[in-house]
């Protein structure tokens, strides 16, 4: 989920997309084949396919094109000319290695424009904490930041078309890499704007530093 991303190169998961399609038609040509030669009617046991339910079939179908991919978006110069992001994320947005960046982006329909919306999270190099999240929107062939989220660790990402977004806890004496807990926040696009629809909290288990429970005396 987190990575390193350079300057100039954004993952993209129409990649994962084209295997499931690849790997999709052989095994439905060998499940033809199979129904075709074991010597039985195969396909034909079912009947004729009666022309309401291939109508129906194609009513179910959605109309609405789906939103193109972005690009050739450079996630680093976005945020390095917006002037939402704050100074701060902006001086230690710098690479870790070579020309890789702690950022990670992620595609997707949230505001139902033509094109996906991009999701960009700004990490630190030593142990991946999130120090902003945010949003950005096509409009008029440029990018507009429509959320953002400073408050770390902070973590931002796309789920059925909400914004989730997930704040860790810390209390006093907690280390970096263990919080104590950690708020759930769903963000759902509406009149222009994100609005928070849920909010769960969750505590996390101190496995490490319990001492075993006793077994009740019988």
């Amino acid at each position: 989920m987190r990575g390193l991303t350079g300057g100039g190169s954004v993952r993209t998961r129409s990649g994962v997309q084209a295997v499931g399609t690849a790997l999709a038609v052989p095994t439905a040509l060998a499940l033809l084949v199979s129904g075709c030669g074991a010597g039985g009617t195969g396909a034909r046991d079912e009947g004729p396919a009666h022309a309401d339910s291939v109508a129906g079939a194609a009513a179910a179908t959605p109309s609405a094109a789906p939103s193109k991919t972005p690009e050739n978006v450079n996630a680093v110069a976005l945020l390095k000319d917006d002037p939402k992001v704050a100074p701060e994320v902006k001086r230690d947005l710098k690479p870790c290695v070579a020309d890789e960046y702690p950022v990670d982006v992620s595609y997707g329909n949230l505001t139902g424009g033509s094109a996906d919306d991009i999701v960009v999270n700004v990490l630190t190099c030593g142990d991946a904490v999130g120090v902003g999240s945010y949003v950005y929107r096509e409009h008029d062939g440029s990018y507009k930041n429509v959320f953002k989220a400073e408050e770390p660790p902070v973590y931002a990402e796309i789920d059925r078309g909400d914004l989730v977004v997930t704040k860790q806890v810390y209390e006093r004496g907690d280390p970096v890499s263990s919080p104590s807990g950690e708020h759930v926040i769903t963000y759902r696009w509406a009149s222009g704007r994100f609005t928070e629809k849920y909010r769960t909290h969750n505590d996390y288990g101190k496995v490490a530093g319990d001492s075993a429970t006793p077994v009740p005396a019988s």
